[in-house]
This record gives structure tokens, C-alpha cells and sequence, in this order.
């Protein structure tokens, strides 16, 4: 570090040196708000990224000398910032948490190498919007009365949020927000029964209501964000005494045998509290009816013979038993009432025996649907079990022994006789196409007696179906493929798809639909796709189809399967040149280029190779099998090598080229194609020369050219006219018929050099060229035309413009060329051909004479 030089001053033979003071250096005090200086009243977001620069120490030394800075923590907190020491930028290292640590304590210096300055800053971390509400005393349960008044409170839910602000602000509302029977107070929590509802514990015991919790929403990292939590209340329905007591296993019927003792037990009744979640407690009582004979007790509802059987006077009584509800309070509630048949019979010598609606019976069946409701009591049946002995010889147990947990039999121990109830247990296995024959057998068997007397009966249960299931495809697509020259009518492929249900629900009727679907038919029964009778599939146009198979029963329920067919290519298209086939001219050292194209969609079937059939003469040419371009061979580079090797000095060629696809069979097409060679200097000789010999194989194009001319000439010529006689006709002037003409002024003498092209070759036609830039001298591109080219007959020598033509040889003849537009100069945009210019002299004359004979005012 640089140090300022300390001053030694000597005065006579007394050294003393003066020593310069070194200050400390210290921060500049920036005040709130800034980013740099101190850290004096600084404050930070919580929600700001790690590694962010959050601020700048600054200072100085009063010195000059260059200072560092430095921070540091307290050993027990987090060092939370780091410093550079030579720039100051502070970065924020650790995740900031204002919940946690809303201030950081932090000790930052300045130092200068000699002097250190240390100051203790305290930044303020403040809030984002980061924390969700959380709930507290989870998990919420009440318990609410089912009387409970509409309108009433039943709890209150309260969640937390640590943010501040807006965002540690709560309102709540409900999931379900159509809930019909409870609602919430957005801002107190407190969940209340809607005006008009009513809580019923017979019909719904436990009620689920999802509560939102949301925050007032924040900043958070610079987006506004909103919180939320969610929990649940469960709500049990607390029952309350609404209902009236009931029987269980009626009718009753009890038997007392000629030797059962006094104070035996005939039968027991038994009643529950309707109100099952908290019943009342249930007394029984004898009203009318024993005679003094029998006695029932109060707590079990156990009815006993008091006296002995040779001493009842009846061979049946008829007891009506009354059960009374107890409330808490102790005083008399619900009642109800039920007749007790007891009958008096002799020993046991009877067992159990089963009785139908005509007499005893061992056998008995039921027709049902399947997947009865469960609970549901089989009615069909009509069994009812007695033994005819007295007292405990009478007494037995009830069962079903067969496939467990489908039925139960009630009630399970009868004393005398009973009525025998079989309720559903198990829905889910009643299933008709698991099994369409339930079979059980009903065990009924003595309990108390030596003998155990017992008794079977047969349960036959035939399930009935029901539409329970839907068809089914055995796959969720099918793929067929199929070649596109199969006839109409032919099979696609077959779907198929299951319905486990019988009869008419069983059947599956198979229909298709899509846009792919036009092509193609399905048998309704079958699942069988076959195409259209008039059908005609070709690969070229469409390859591929998709639709859907639709599987439906009687009833409409019904599935879907997605079929792709995909035609197979056929090769069934022969290679076809284009229309520019006839002709063709090469320039010397460029290629021809022939073309034939396979509409098969598919390669091989598609893909062309060429050849050379037969050339007159040989080994003049090459071609690429797989381009179709043709070139000469490399030995000829000039047309006197070209002359040298012709026979006739001639400079056409007549080869029989073929194209042919690589398909199997293959499939192949030739054609005759003359060509012409000329070389580059025969295209430079002007832009009238390039046109024509551009257009010498489309002969229409030049036509259309100067048709052109032509119409717009016509068109300037009458417009003009118009335009003169409706001017004259308006200032009712008649003028005289007169014809003014202008003498043309003669151009400036120009030279244009006009090559006269001589074609040598069989049935040769009179062509020209002007001359042409030449960059366009490798143009090579066919036009297609269905006839070969008419050469266009030779324009009339201009007239006007004395230019010396030379005349030469030059051996080429025209093909179907699609040539590129010339790049003209400008000084050939301005000045125009002398044929050119001839051919608008003379248009313009005969307008002019047409126009006087018609007497039209000029």
C-alpha cells in the first residue's frame, strides 16, 4: 500500500524528524434509502434471490490511501451477506426469512492497512407474501344434534398466516360454494346450518364440509401471489329421539310343551330405539291376554310360563307385549305395541320342519335380478320353520350353509316357530355372470335337546340379468393393411368386441363413423370391415384412413375403438416423360436434363432410373441413371469434333432413351429424343437472337409476345379516339374528316448484327436469334407441350433502318426449352429492334386507315 513520505528535518547538531499524523478512514453516512454507504437504516425483502448485490460499502480515507472492507457475523447466527473487499459490493449469500429472523445484526469495517474502523449495523429484513395459512387444532370433528335450528352455529375454524400485511390476513370460504345445508363467514371462520336446512341422523350420520383458507396475496419476488390452505370438518349428526321404538324378528310365536317346568322361558322379544344413535333404554310389559299364565321380563323381554302346562286351560294364547322407551330423565317416552302367539304342545318328538305356502317343503326357489340392493329382504320366499314340541325341545338355531358373507338368515334362534327372513349382504357377489345359480342349504337344529333334532331345506336362487355391463372391444385399435388394387367388397379386418350380459343386452351391434370412414362398410352382427362395393382405393391420392368402431348394445351403452388402415402401395403406374421429351438443345458442355415421373406413392415402386436404348451414332453421349441428365462424352469438347465423328457432318442426334421404376414387376417407358448441339458463341450474338432461340421450341410464346404489342396498341388507339370524340361532341363542333400524319423520325443509325441460323436437319424450318447476354448461355430447362414445336416463320426485314445483316451457318435445332429472362443492359431496354419497331409502324397504319374508313373524328 502506497504511505506518504514522512518529513525529516535537521536544525544544527539536533536531529528531530516531523512525522505526518495518519487518520482512519470511515464510511459515508448516506442516509436512508440508499444503496451505498454505511448500512444505515438498511432494509432488505425477504423474498430477494441468493447471490443478489444488495448494496455498497463506501468510505473514504482522509489520506488518500486506498481502503478495504470487511463483514462479519456474530459466531451464533448465520453469516448471511458477503463482502468484496476492495469494491465493497455486499451479496447476499443465505436465504433471508423474516419469519424467522426479521433483523440481522452485522458488523462491518474500513480499513486503510494501518487503521481499522469498525461499526455495528442492524438491517431489517422485510416482508414478502411467502407463508400459506395453516389451520390450527387440526383435525376439526363436532358433534351437532340433528334438531339443531337452521340458522345456528355449529364451529368455527381459524387459520394463521405469519406474513404481515395483506398477506397475513385470513378470510375462509367453502370448497363447495352450492353447498345447500352449511355455511361460512368469510372473515370470523364460524360455520353455520343454512336458513331452511335441517340435519336428519336417520338419513346421513357424518357430514364432510372442505374449508379454503386464503391470504390477503402479496409480493412475492416480484409477482402478486395468492395462499391458500385447505382442511376438512367432519360433522357427525348426534341423533336425538324422533323415532318410536321397533320389533325386530316379528311375527312372534312361542310353543310350551306338556313337560316344560314353571318359570321357563317361551320366547324373547326384541325392540330397539328407532333412534339408533343414542337409544333410549327399553322396558317391557304384558298388557292383556296371559291369564295369569305367563310373565315377560322387563330388561330382556324374555316371556316365561309361570304355571304348569297341565294347568293352562288354553291350547293358545294370544299375548300382547307393549315396549316402552326411558329417557334420560327417567320418565315414560316412545311406545309400541306387538301380538305374541304362544301355543301349548307335548314332547319332543318333533324336529324342525320347514313350511311353504302349501305345507311342509324342503325345496325352495326364487327367481331375482342381480345385484339387489343391499339390505334388501328376499320376498319371494315364503319359509317358515316350527317345531311342534314344547318349551326347549322347541328351541333351535338357524343358518345358511353355502357360499359365506352373501345372505344372512334372521332370526338365527327361533323358539317354536318362526317366520325366516334372508336379507342381501353382499351385492357384489349376486352377479349373473359370475354365476347364474345361487344355491344354500337352510340348517335348522335343535340347541338344548340330546336328540339335536335338525332339518334342511334347499335354497335355489336363479339370478335374472341386467344390462350391468358394457361391450367391450378385445383391443383399443385395430391395424389392417390392405393393397390398394383390392376389389370393392374386400375384407378389411374383423373387430370384435364382448358384452357379458345376456339375451338382447348381450348383442352388440357394430357401426362405424369418421371422416376416413366413407370407403368403407361394417357388418352389423359381425364386426366384419369390408369396403365399399364401388369402392376404388389408390395409395397415390390417400394412404392412410382412420375412424371408429362403435360397439353398442340394445340399451346404447356402448364403446369405441379406433381402426387405421394403411393402403399398400401397388406399382401399377408407369413412368411418364414429361411433354418437353421431343426436342432438346445442348449447349456444348452442358448437360441436357430428361425427366419421367412415377405417380406410386411409395419408393421402390416410385423411383426411376434412365438409360439409353439405342443413339445413332453411338458413343456420343452419356446419362445419369439416376438425374437423367445427359452429357457428351468427355473426348467431344468442340463441334469439329462433333463433325469428325458424325457421319453426315450432321449435328442431330435421334436417341431412344428409357426411364424405368425400380418396382416389382417393373414397370418401364421410352421415347425419342432428338438433340441439338450448338456452342456459346451461337447464344451471344444478341437479346433478339436469345429470345428466339429460347423460343424456338415454344413457338406460341414469341406469338404471344407479339400479341401483346398488339393489344396495347389497340388499346391506346381507342382510348384515344374516345377521348376525342366525346371532347368534340361536347363543344357541338363538327369538324372536318381529316387524317393527320405525322412523319416518323428516322432513329439514329444503329447497328444491330442479326445472325441467320441455319438448322441442318430433316424437315428444317428457318429460325433466328439476336444476341444474347451471355450469362444465359447454359439454359436448358423444357417447356412441356403436348405436339412437337412449330419453328415460327421468319419476320419481315426491317424497312426503315438500313443495318447490314450477316449471314451464317449454324448447326442446332429448336426443343422444348423453358429459357431463363435475359439479363438486359439499359441501352438495350432503350433503343428498340428495327423489327420491333417495324411491326408498330405498320400496326399504327392500319388503325389509321381503319379508323378513316369508318369516318371517326380524329
Amino acid at each position: 500500500m502506497r504511505r506518504r513520505p514522512r518529513a525529516v528535518l535537521a536544525l544544527g547538531l539536533l536531529p528531530f524528524c516531523l512525522v505526518q499524523a495518519n487518520f482512519a478512514p470511515h464510511f459515508f453516512d448516506n442516509g436512508v434509502g440508499s444503496t451505498n454507504g454505511n448500512m444505515a437504516l438498511f432494509s432488505l425483502p425477504e423474498d430477494t434471490p441468493v447471490g443478489s448485490h444488495v448494496y455498497t460499502l463506501n468510505g473514504t480515507d482522509p489520506e488518500g490511501d486506498r481502503v478495504s472492507y470487511h463483514i462479519s457475523f456474530d459466531p451464533s447466527t448465520r453469516s448471511v451477506f458477503s463482502v468484496d473487499p476492495n469494491f465493497g459490493n455486499i451479496s447476499l449469500i443465505e436465504e433471508l426469512d423474516r419469519e424467522r429472523e426479521d433483523e440481522i445484526e452485522a458488523i462491518i469495517s474500513i480499513s486503510d492497512g494501518l487503521n481499522l474502523v469498525a461499526e455495528k449495523v442492524t438491517i431489517l429484513v422485510t416482508d414478502a407474501n411467502d407463508e400459506a395459512p395453516r389451520f390450527i387444532q387440526e383435525p376439526y370433528v363436532v358433534l351437532v344434534p340433528e334438531d339443531t335450528p337452521a340458522g345456528s352455529s355449529i364451529f368455527k375454524v381459524h387459520a394463521v398466516d405469519k406474513d404481515a400485511g395483506s398477506g397475513g390476513s385470513v378470510t375462509y370460504v367453502l370448497q363447495d360454494l352450492h353447498s345447500t345445508k352449511f355455511a361460512l363467514d368469510r372473515h370470523s371462520g364460524v360455520l353455520r346450518l343454512q336458513a331452511g336446512a335441517t340435519l336428519d341422523y336417520e338419513k346421513s350420520q357424518m357430514h364432510l364440509v372442505t374449508v379454503v383458507a386464503k391470504d390477503g396475496g402479496g409480493k412475492l419476488r416480484g409477482a402478486d401471489v395468492v395462499f391458500s390452505a385447505t382442511t376438512t370438518v367432519t360433522i357427525n349428526v348426534e341423533d336425538v329421539q324422533d323415532m318410536p321404538p321397533v320389533f325386530m324378528g316379528t311375527p312372534y310365536y312361542g310353543y310350551v310343551y306338556e313337560d316344560t317346568l314353571p318359570g321357563s322361558e317361551v320366547l324373547t322379544v326384541v325392540a330397539m330405539d328407532g333412534d339408533r344413535g343414542k337409544p333410549n333404554h327399553i322396558l317391557y310389559s304384558l298388557m292383556n291376554g296371559s291369564d295369569g299364565a305367563f310373565k315377560i321380563n322387563e330388561t330382556s323381554g324374555a316371556i316365561s310360563v309361570v304355571q304348569s302346562p297341565a294347568q293352562l286351560r288354553k291350547e293358545v294364547y294370544e299375548l300382547h307385549v307393549q315396549v316402552t322407551e326411558v329417557s334420560s330423565a327417567g320418565s315414560p317416552a316412545a311406545q309400541a305395541m306387538v301380538p305374541v302367539t304362544i301355543r301349548i304342545v307335548d314332547l319332543n318328538n318333533h324336529p324342525p320342519t320347514f313350511y311353504g305356502e302349501s305345507g311342509p317343503q324342503n325345496r325352495f326357489e326364487l327367481s331375482m335380478y342381480e345385484h339387489p340392493p343391499q339390505g334388501e329382504i328376499l320376498r319371494g320366499l315364503k319359509i317358515t320353520v316350527n317345531d311342534s314340541d314344547q318349551g326347549a325341545n322347541a328351541k333351535f338355531n338357524l343358518r345358511l350353509v353355502g357360499p359365506g358373507g352373501i345372505f344372512r338368515v334372521v332370526p338365527q334362534t327361533v323358539l317354536n316357530e318362526a317366520q325366516v327372513t334372508i336379507i342381501v349382504e353382499n351385492s357384489a357377489a349376486i352377479d349373473f355372470e359370475k354365476s347364474q345359480v345361487l344355491t344354500f342349504k337352510l340348517l335348522a337344529i335343535e340347541v338344548n335337546t340330546p336328540e339335536k333334532f335338525s332339518s334342511t331345506a334347499d335354497i335355489v336362487i336363479q339370478l335374472l340379468d341386467t344390462n350391468d355391463n358394457v361391450p367391450k372391444f378385445t383391443s383399443h385399435y385395430y391395424i389392417a393393411r390392405i393393397p390398394e388394387n383390392a376389389p370393392g367388397g374386400s375384407n378389411v379386418v374383423a373387430v370384435t368386441a364382448v358384452d357379458p350380459d345376456t339375451g338382447p343386452w348381450g348383442k352388440v351391434k357394430y357401426s362405424i363413423y369418421g371422416t376416413g370412414a366413407d370407403l368403407f362398410l361394417i357388418h352389423p352382427s359381425t364386426g366384419l370391415i369390408y369396403t365399399q362395393p364401388w369402392a376404388s382405393l389408390d395409395a397415390e391420392a390417400t394412404a392412410r384412413y382412420n375412424f371408429y368402431v362403435k360397439a353398442e348394445d340394445m340399451e346404447g351403452r356402448y364403446s369405441l375403438a379406433e381402426v387405421f388402415v394403411t393402403l399398400l402401395d401397388v406399382n401399377d403406374h408407369y413412368p411418364q416423360f414429361g411433354k418437353s421429351i421431343q426436342e432438346k438443345t445442348m449447349v456444348l458442355g452442358s448437360p441436357v436434363k430428361i425427366e419421367a415421373t412415377d405417380q406410386d406413392a411409395e419408393e421402390p415402386n416410385n423411383l426411376v432410373d434412365y438409360s439409353i436404348m439405342h443413339a445413332e451414332p453411338v458413343n456420343v453421349f452419356d446419362i445419369d441413371a439416376h438425374t437423367g441428365e445427359i452429357r457428351l462424352k468427355n473426348s467431344i469438347r468442340s463441334l469439329d469434333a462433333l463433325h469428325n465423328i458424325t457421319p453426315g457432318g450432321d449435328y442431330t442426334w435421334s436417341l431412344q432413351v428409357q426411364a424405368k421404376d425400380r418396382g416389382s414387376p417393373s414397370f418401364s417407358t421410352t421415347a425419342l429424343l432428338k438433340i441439338d448441339i450448338t456452342d456459346t458463341e451461337t447464344l451471344s450474338r444478341g437479346p433478339m437472337a436469345a429470345f428466339l432461340i429460347h423460343t424456338k421450341d415454344n413457338p406460341m410464346k414469341a406469338v404471344g409476345v407479339l400479341a401483346g404489342i398488339m393489344a396495347i396498341v389497340v388499346t391506346i388507339t381507342v382510348l384515344i379516339s374516345t377521348a376525342t370524340f366525346w371532347r368534340n361532341k361536347k363543344s357541338n363542333k363538327v369538324l372536318p374528316v381529316r387524317r393527320v400524319l405525322r412523319k416518323r423520325s428516322s432513329p439514329a443509325p444503329r447497328t444491330v448484327r442479326i445472325e441467320w441460323l441455319k438448322f441442318r436437319r430433316a424437315k428444317s424450318a428457318t429460325k433466328f436469334m439476336l444476341k444474347e447476354d451471355p450469362s444465359n448461355e447454359n439454359c436448358n430447362n423444357s417447356t412441356r407441350s403436348s405436339l412437337p414445336p412449330i419453328a415460327p416463320a421468319l419476320p419481315p426485314p426491317p424497312r426503315m433502318v438500313p443495318n447490314t445483316v450477316t449471314h451464317c451457318t449454324v448447326p442446332t435445332v429448336s426443343g422444348s426449352l423453358t429459357p431463363e429472362r435475359p439479363q438486359q443492359s439499359p441501352q438495350s431496354e432503350t433503343l428498340r429492334s428495327p423489327t420491333q419497331a417495324t411491326l408498330i409502324s405498320e400496326l399504327k397504319q392500319k388503325f389509321e386507315k381503319k379508323s378513316t374508313n369508318n369516318k371517326a373524328y380524329f
